[in-house]
């Protein structure tokens, strides 16, 4: 009798046998992420990151703008990003993580690139408005390509709430970089073509 007992709580009829299985079930899905959800993860430390790093930088960019169109467009990413920032940190809690970023060596290069135009390109001109734009364009394709991964993760992974959230933010992305396109091709462009030519040789305006 006592050894149908031990086969009965072994093959999991006892209740002390249930606790310890679902307990060493649960401690199991802890300790052994799948790659799947340490690269999603991973992914959302490098969106972190780079939020945080444009909500320093796009301040500066607004500042050296030549229209007032391409301000508004730029101080409107900036509200957005911030709203990024406090989504991301929503996921985090989802996922049971602490919010935390890790260096993104693309948006890195991207904002240094900004950088660079607005050394290289002449105060008030709208030839630096048309290069801010192509900047800034460039880290919007970053991002929504960024979002649509995540996304697509999320959903792969059964988060639904934490692709909801994520989702908005793809949208914002993809809104701002159809307006920033609507300024360039509206008359920042046209504008900019008459200004003068660039040697790209001295870096200096031929007027």
């Amino acid at each position: 009798m006592g050894t149908v007992t031990e086969t009965g709580k072994r093959n999991g009829h006892g209740p002390e046998s249930e606790t310890k299985k679902k307990g060493a079930g649960q401690s199991g899905a802890q300790e052994s992420p799948s790659f799947l959800q340490k690269f999603f993860l991973d992914q959302l430390k490098d969106m972190y990151y780079a939020e945080q790093e444009l909500v320093k930088t796009l301040p500066e960019i607004k500042s050296v703008a030549t229209t007032e169109e391409l301000e508004d467009a730029i101080e409107d990413h900036t509200q957005q990003t911030k709203r990024h920032v406090k989504r991301l940190e929503k996921v985090f809690h989802i996922i049971g993580s602490k919010p935390e970023g890790k260096r993104c060596e693309a948006m890195d290069g991207l904002i240094k690139e900004c950088k660079t135009i607005i050394r290289e390109t002449e105060e008030g001109t709208m030839t630096r408005d048309a290069a801010l734009i192509i900047a800034c364009q460039k880290i919007e394709h970053y991002e929504i390509a960024s979002y649509g991964g995540l996304v697509a993760l999320a959903l792969t992974m059964g988060l639904e709430r934490a692709a909801d959230i994520l989702d908005k933010s793809l949208a914002e992305e993809e809104w701002n970089d159809q307006l920033l396109t609507d300024i360039a091709e509206t008359f920042i462009n046209v504008e900019a073509e008459h200004e003068g030519k660039y040697n790209w040789d001295k870096k200096i305006w031929v007027v």
